[in-house]
């Protein structure tokens, strides 16, 4: 299956400025950078988007929701706006994947995307304090929990925990989604994305693909995977180690190859989708799309590279004690 492509990359094509981001909505803060917000102040602009993905050939496409939490929008001075923007958002993509499933007959899936916040449970953002935490476990799931409900009444079907760099901020994106479950009387499916920020293949709290694993595999997540940080190439050795790991559907998602020195990304669709379907051919994978950089025709040639090739075989892993510091660790029988 395939889920979409970056939105901020698609975004930055319409060239908008300040009038775009703040609309009428009074806000004192500038907007402009404020992606989220054109869920509200140009949803022509987020529907477009969606709906290129579909047309490339997306079977998921996400909400445009990665900083529409109280914690980010902050930033902005837009807290009392979060709830509107992820029903918004989460709106304008449940009607373009029902419609084009209409269209065609094929199941076309939303999830709600949970970013990783501008926060760190894990580090201390004081060099002179290493106890110093900017936020706590508790407010954190909090405000993960308020976001999920407005998503979940916007029409999801899937929550998506990603570009995970701290593993504790994850756990608490899971308590928050599990307290919504909770309330409500209903499962949440809910699928978890890391990002590795080095060649060791750790994210930012320390935390190496087994490790994280091990420490978020009590949440039974509906996929696991990696995005953002690398192109295909570099993170395909960190693709092989958690697809046999994992016992549970793989989605992947890498960045457009690494940006050139203007921040901007080079590479072509042909080579992602190339690199992709190598991963494919190898049944690495369940599900692929694109990261930082990618387009709706990096997305249509991963169709392309894709078709015709089985999903991965999700391993049976032996009953074992998985236990996880910053490496992992399994109890013998």
């Amino acid at each position: 299956m395939l889920t979409d492509g970056a939105f901020g990359t698609m975004i930055q094509n319409y060239k908008l400025g300040e009038a775009d981001y703040a609309g009428s909505l009074g806000l004192a803060h500038e907007q402009k950078g404020n992606n989220d917000i054109l869920a509200l102040t140009r949803p022509d602009v987020i529907a477009e988007i969606t709906q290129a993905y579909l047309d490339a050939g997306s079977d998921i496409v996400s909400t445009n929701t990665f900083n529409a939490n109280t914690i980010s929008q902050a930033d902005y001075d837009a807290v009392h706006l979060v709830r509107e923007i992820n029903l918004a958002s989460a709106r304008i993509a449940r009607e373009a994947a029902d419609a084009a499933q209409a269209k065609d007959g094929r199941p076309r899936f939303v999830s709600g995307a949970l970013g990783p916040t501008n926060k760190t449970l894990s580090l201390s953002p004081d060099v002179n304090d290493p106890g110093f935490r900017a936020v706590d476990f508790d407010t954190v799931a909090n405000v993960y929990a308020d976001q999920t409900r407005a998503l979940l009444d916007g029409g999801v079907d899937f929550i998506l925990i990603e570009t995970i760099f701290d593993t504790l901020n994850a756990k608490a994106a899971i308590y928050g989604v599990r307290m919504v479950e909770a309330e409500r009387g209903l499962e949440v499916p809910i699928m978890l994305s890391m990002t590795v920020t080095d060649m060791s293949g750790r994210n930012l709290s320390g935390h190496s693909v087994e490790a994280f694993w091990h420490a978020v595999r009590h949440a039974r997540p509906l996929t696991v995977g990696l995005n953002c940080a690398f192109g295909a190439e570099l993170l395909r050795p960190h693709v092989q180690v958690l697809s046999h790991i994992a016992d549970a559907l793989v989605m992947i998602y890498p960045n457009a190859g690494l940006p050139n020195d203007l921040g901007e990304y080079d590479e072509l669709p042909a080579t992602t989708g190339g690199l992709i379907g190598g991963w494919a051919e190898e049944g690495l994978v369940n599900v692929v799309g694109g990261c930082c950089g990618s387009t709706p025709g990096h997305i249509a040639a991963m169709a392309k590279a894709v078709a015709g090739r089985p999903p991965r075989s999700i391993p049976v892993l032996p009953p074992q004690m998985r236990l996880a510091g910053l490496d992992p660790f399994s109890m013998a029988a």
